[in-house]
């Protein structure tokens, strides 16, 4: 491998993102230095699998030559490469790929470090695919040799992490990559033959692909001389798909291996669903819980939904969207299948009948685990449903056909108490007589649990749903009914509630009284309101707004509006509470024809769309409706 002198090196500098990564990992992540090893060796298996995806169309490419990653330690020279005859890298490929943020993810590996408050935190590095940058912290010193895949140019990539790289033409007999990192005085233990293997075994025995080192000499007999000869490699791993062993052989620590391998993520998953299909599709599949929300969860128009495809054991594509519904998308794992051709494109995925198939197995097996985990260990699913509860409730509007299967793992918070129920649990837990589950919508917890529509519900005793996340509206009205018991608003028009001949023929006689002030409250809100009622749900609140039939709810205008769509105002119910002191105050006023009547009816519906979580029509005529009536009440105290 050794330098062409024709040309001068060219020298790059670093973009600055680059060289903050470079930085912290030099000076500010001590412990594990080990996984630079599992990092070099992870982007070796992927550039042989890109490699043996790219021979299935591009005839020749890969020769005859079998497909190996090597570790070649030299203490003489106090060198380790890590060496592949993968799909290798071009001149600008390398200047991309180890220069730039273009392919590297620092910049987004930068912003969560910030998100964290800057504290250094290694799990970041492969999660941002920044996994090169691993090898600064064993090395002060990394050389990259490379010769792309049908070129007969290589490179040579050098740098010491401070001032840029230099990039200058070398040799290279076949294709692939050279990664020689110059190790550390105090890191030379790397060098030792039997810690390579261990730290093979423990992190990347379940590559794919042989990795292989020198094997062991044999002394020279007694009179013997020693003899010169290449050395002979042998594979130190099983090279073996974990996914395509059977389950009785694979161990949980192996399974969290191939889960950190797979993913890049620290952490130890949550869960995880190993299965194979058989019948007129066969696959092999393994799924798994994170622990905690995979980056860009958030976004789901990017499509990353983190499971990788695989064709009959070669790879071939990342975050494979056709194969997991969108409320899934935090699911990691990957799919074999030995259905599909070995050149299948995103395009051809998506009308794909196999492809149907396979996902809704990834539904029911990622279901059937969620099942398994809330019935085993309720703690370890209360982690997830904190982390993920949102994702999941979003199939209860976008997939209709699991709806029940949904319905037996959403959960809520509730009047019942802290925590979260499921609906089972509340269910178990109505009183007599309660034909339906009640729901409280609220912008936070606390304004759905103060909601004034719960009091004639808390009278009664009757348990109420909490529901405060953006989602949720579109998850009960998906939902509608759980073990045949309807998923009701409180906050509808039409609300129901049993009540004894006497409560009736009382609130009739008090709705009766109010007809006149119901008439005035018509004639000064007009249009704004659909119809104005004596209420019987109101306990302790002076007045609320209902919606009527048909219309949709305050909360899901609201947020149609935050998502940029046009909704037109909708004229609700205002409900008046006939026993309350305000409202009988009000009566009093509207019999002596007060004049200020007017402006204490605006204020009241104006209080009313503030209880419900909506802004008042004009916020400053409201304050200043309020200063004058409070000044008038006071004056006249006085």
């Amino acid at each position: 491998m050794g330098t062409t002198e024709a040309h001068a090196p060219e020298h790059h500098s670093f973009q600055a993102e680059v060289s903050q990564v470079l930085d912290l990992v030099i000076h500010s992540l001590y412990s594990h230095r080990e996984v630079f090893l599992r990092e070099l060796i992870s982007n070796a298996s992927d550039a042989i699998d890109k490699l043996r995806f790219r021979s299935v169309t591009e005839a020749g490419l890969m020769g005859e030559e079998p497909l190996r990653i090597r570790l070649i330690p030299d203490e003489a020279a106090g060198t380790l490469t890590i060496d592949d005859n993968g799909v290798g890298m071009t001149h600008d490929e390398l200047i991309e790929h180890l220069g730039t943020i273009a392919s590297s993810g620092s910049k987004k590996f930068l912003e969560s470090l910030k998100a964290k408050g800057g504290k250094p935190d290694l799990t970041l590095i492969g999660q941002f695919g920044v996994g090169f940058y691993a090898s600064w912290l064993v090395a002060d010193r990394v050389s990259v040799v490379s010769r792309a895949a049908g070129s007969e140019e290589a490179w040579r990539w050098s740098s010491n992490a401070k001032d840029g790289f230099d990039l200058e033409p070398a040799t290279r007999e076949t294709r692939g990559t050279s990664v020689i990192l110059h190790l550390k005085e105090d890191q030379k233990d790397f060098l030792q033959s039997w810690q390579l293997r261990d730290l093979v075994q423990k992190y990347s025995d379940f590559v794919g692909h042989p990795i292989e080192m020198a094997a062991e000499k044999e002394e020279p007999k007694e009179g013997e001389e020693p003899r010169a000869e290449e050395p002979a490699f042998e594979a130190i791993n099983q090279a073996r798909a974990l996914w395509q062993r059977p389950r009785s052989e694979i161990t949980d620590e192996q399974y969290k291996d191939f889960y950190k391998h797979l993913t890049n993520d620290w952490e130890e998953p949550l869960a995880w669903a190993h299965f194979k299909v058989e019948g007129s599709q066969e696959f092999t599949g393994l799924l798994y819980l994170p622990r905690r929300p995979p980056f860009e969860m958030d976004t789901p128009g990017e499509g990353r939904r983190g499971v990788k495809l695989f064709v009959k054991r070669v790879f071939i594509m990342d975050n494979c969207d056709a194969l997991v519904p969108l409320w899934l998308r935090f699911v990691r794992g990957l799919i074999d299948s030995d259905d599909l051709p070995l050149n299948v494109s995103r395009e051809t995925l998506q009308d794909s009948a196999v492809v149907r198939a396979i996902k809704k197995q990834v539904a029911r097996k990622t279901l059937d685990r969620l099942d398994e985990l809330a019935k085993e260990s309720p703690e370890d699913y209360a982690t997830f449903w904190a982390q993920f509860g949102k994702v999941v409730k979003e199939g209860l509007h976008l997939d209709y056909e699991y709806r029940e299967r949904l319905g037996t793992l959403v959960r809520f918070e509730s009047s019942h108490g802290d925590g979260i129920t499921s609906l089972a649990e509340y269910v178990g837990r109505m009183k007599e007589g309660q034909e339906a589950i009640y729901y409280s919508i609220g912008e936070t917890r606390q304004a759905a649990a103060k909601s004034p529509h719960l009091e004639a519900l808390r009278e009664r005793g009757y348990e109420v749903l909490y529901l405060f996340d953006p989602i949720d509206t579109l998850a009960a009205d998906g939902l509608k009914e759980f073990q045949g018991k309807k998923l009701v608003n409180v906050a509808m028009a039409d609300l129901k509630l049993d009540a004894s001949p006497e409560a009736k023929q009382s609130e009739e006689a008090a709705a009766g009284a109010l007809k006149p002030l119901i008439e005035r409250v018509k004639s000064v809100l007009g249009s704004r309101v659909r119809e104005v009622r004596s209420s019987s749900r109101l306990k302790d609140s002076p007045a609320c707004l209902v919606v009527p039939p048909g219309a949709m709810n305050p909360a899901m205008e609201r947020l149609l509006r935050a998502n940029g769509r046009e909704v037109p105002p909708s004229a609700r119910v205002l409900e008046l509470n006939p026993t309350h002191p305000l409202m009988e105050a009000i009566q009093a006023r509207a019999a002596s024809g007060d004049e200020s009547l007017d402006e204490w009816i605006e204020l009241l519906y104006d209080q009313a769309l503030l209880t419900e979580g909506s802004t008042p029509d004009d916020p400053h005529r409201f304050a200043q409706r309020m200063t004058d009536l409070m000044q008038r009440a006071l004056a006249n105290k006085a």
